[in-house]
């Protein structure tokens, strides 16, 4: 007994040095656990590609590695960084706009309104009708609201500098990465085997593929549609085109999609009496409003067969939980409690095994017949 007590006693005084060492060690890593998970989530959504590049460049690493980093410096870090230099830059006139409200006034209506066929007497009425409610009113009343709320984002442009920092420690951790991708994977897989054995390395295997059905069906089709609202935010002249573009990303992978930038683009062409442009731009916005119907699908597919609604619903209810980094750990939680659970569904009971009849039994039942 006195054994048996010394034994549980070192037992339980491990466990408690162990687990007061991890927590130590996560509160020592807690600024960096933001730039550590997307480094995670973006070398293991980009993985095949490094492998493909170092293919391509004779075998060497660090030729791929390098080109990798630069693709995230041009891709994440470069246009986050000229959107908060704009934002800097045109803070002043960015209030100034939101002021301006109180002198806004309806214009009349433009003259090729009306000659628009089959709508266009029922447009220039409903501008007319729009114009008699008070618009003006209504602006000056909501301008002292837009111009508080300038404020208060042009306050926040510190924070908006703290994310280019974590931005900037993520490809740097991804970098490290890269470059030692297969220990880091060896070590997840052994420790994966210690908690769980063969289903435990079966979870690594699922998460990857989650993770990576969720960058390329999510985060490159919000880059593609980022990428060409910019295009067409350009094309027809609209001012601020880098915190737009930027805007635009993150609206897509929040699952809102371009139209809250786009549509007001619209609207402004047309107010000032820019109809082709206002025209091509919608257009533009249909086309690419509509992308993510076709491209995310095969993109989501190519990464994890997993249902579609499952990864959306992953990426929102990951977003309002956990904040940016739910978008990637939302859909991982929903992929890999749902293969748990169609596996344990799957598995067949065993087989109940029928006990065997007494013996004695056995040699009465013949004579029990006999008799009858």
């Amino acid at each position: 007994m006195p054994t048996r007590r010394t034994d549980l006693a070192r037992t339980l005084l491990s466990i408690t040095i162990t687990g007061m060492l991890l927590l130590a060690s996560l509160w020592v890593l807690s600024p960096f656990v933001l730039a550590i998970t997307w480094a995670t989530m973006i070398v293991v959504a980009s993985w095949p590609l490094l492998l493909l590049l170092e293919r391509r460049l004779w075998g060497r690493r660090w030729l791929a590695v390098t080109v990798m980093i630069s693709a995230l410096l041009t891709l994440l870090f470069l246009p986050f960084t000229l959107a908060t230099a704009t934002l800097i830059d045109n803070a002043d006139q960015i209030i100034a706009l939101a002021g301006s409200l109180k002198s806004l006034a309806v214009p009349e209506a433009p003259g090729w309104l009306s000659g628009l066929p089959y709508v266009g007497e029922k447009a220039a009425q409903l501008w007319a009708q729009g114009a008699a409610l008070g618009l003006q009113e209504l602006a000056g009343k909501a301008a002292p609201y837009a111009g508080d709320m300038t404020r208060w984002f042009a306050t926040k442009i510190g924070h908006i500098g703290l994310l280019l920092v974590q931005i900037a420690l993520a490809i740097v951790i991804s970098a490290i990465l890269y470059a030692q991708g297969e220990v880091a994977a060896a070590a997840l897989r052994r420790l994966a085997h210690k908690l769980g054995g063969q289903r435990g390395e079966e979870m690594i295997v699922l998460a990857a593929g989650a993770i990576r059905g969720v960058a390329l069906g999510v985060g490159v089709t919000a880059l593609v549609q980022a990428i060409l609202g910019g295009i067409g935010l350009a094309l027809t002249g609209i001012p601020f085109i880098a915190v737009l573009t930027a805007l635009m990303f993150m609206l897509c992978i929040a699952q809102l999609g371009v139209l809250p930038v786009l549509a007001p683009a619209v609207i402004f062409l047309y107010w000032n009496d820019q109809p082709a442009w206002a025209t091509f731009l919608l257009i533009w916005m249909l086309v690419v409003v509509n992308l993510d119907n076709f491209l995310r699908p095969w993109l989501i597919k190519r990464g994890a067969d997993l249902p579609l609604l499952l990864i959306l619903a992953g990426v929102i209810g990951g977003i309002i939980s956990f904040g940016l980094v739910g978008i990637f750990l939302g859909p991982l939680l929903l992929a890999v409690s749902y293969t748990l659970l169609g596996s344990w569904l799957g598995e067949e009971d065993p087989p109940v095994r029928k006990a065997a009849p007494d013996k004695d039994l056995q040699e009465d039942l013949p004579e029990t017949g006999a008799q009858n």
